[in-house]
């Protein structure tokens, strides 16, 4: 059986940093993110059933779905949030199993799951350990505006749609701190496989 490492964050506190940080250490890392897009593709059992729900319009022209008005309506209501949530996460869940399944068959004794929701979903029930990658709340809004090409009040509005920081702080296991400079970030990992026994 691998030790499985549930790895979240909030948006834009750098979790892609740290993935990229294990896939350094040739430690395999499964992205639900990738997973859950990959479930929204034209003719999928996802996309028909998003497509059920709003209609044509969160389609773009080539008739693919338009993550960008997917996602203003995800995050302009709670609701519409908890019903693409509920298509997809089992779905995504299902999927996950499967690959770890197939990752222990080849005798991989670590996996990273990453997981944005992880305690909103009871993903880390699942986990062996958890890892939440920290972030201020203000560089959080800056490097979203800065990455998306929002304003402030919307960068304001997706990050309230997650559990607040503060609560994931205390549910987590492990936490790296990656408001400083990615040195202190990789310092942090370092010290963090090191606790987690981890070579």
């Amino acid at each position: 059986m691998a030790k499985i490492i549930g790895l979240t964050g909030g948006i834009a506190t750098g979790k892609s940093t740290v993935s990229k940080m294990f896939k350094e250490r040739e430690i395999p890392v499964i992205d639900t993110d990738k997973i859950a897009k990959s479930l929204l593709n034209k003719g999928s059992e996802g996309y028909q059933e998003i497509l059920s729900l709003f209609g044509e319009e969160v389609l773009s022209t080539d008739g693919e779905i338009n993550r960008n008005k997917l996602a203003s309506k995800l995050f302009s209501d709670p609701k519409v949030r908890q019903t693409i949530n509920g298509i997809l996460h089992p779905k995504v869940k299902e999927i996950v199993k499967r690959e770890i399944t197939r990752l222990e068959s080849y005798g991989t004794e670590v996996i990273v799951v990453d997981v944005p929701l992880l305690f909103e979903t009871d993903f880390h029930k699942t986990c062996d350990y958890t890892l939440l990658v920290y972030a201020r709340q203000k560089d959080q809004v800056a490097r979203l505006v800065e990455r998306d090409q929002i304003d402030e009040a919307y960068a304001l509005k997706k990050i309230k749609s997650q559990l607040p920081m503060s609560q994931k702080k205390q549910l987590a296991d492990f936490v790296i701190d990656n408001s400083k400079s990615i040195l202190e970030t990789r310092k942090a990992f370092d010290r963090l496989l090191e606790r987690m026994e981890i070579k």
